[in-house]
């Protein structure tokens, strides 16, 4: 039998892969999620177009229902002092 995973560790793993970040964390259960990272990727992207690229990542979540809530706090390192 496979090892699940749980969604938020799913969360993580996807972001990881994608975005270079200082710190990250995810929390939630039941669908509902919140993301907070800090990356200096967001350098010169609006909160909408930070935001719109999380949501790109988990889009397959999202439309399976597999997360039906997301809180984001995206904030580049100089933001986040």
């Amino acid at each position: 039998m496979g090892e699940i995973i749980k969604m938020k560790d799913k969360i993580k793993e996807i972001i990881t892969e994608k975005i270079r970040y200082e710190s990250l964390s995810v929390d939630g259960a039941e669908s509902k999620y919140e993301v907070d990272i800090v990356s200096d990727e967001f350098n010169g992207k609006s909160i909408i177009q930070r935001h719109k690229l999380i949501y790109a990542l988990l889009d397959d979540y999202i439309k399976t229902g597999e997360i039906h809530a997301l809180s984001i706090k995206a904030k580049t390192s100089s933001e986040s002092d």
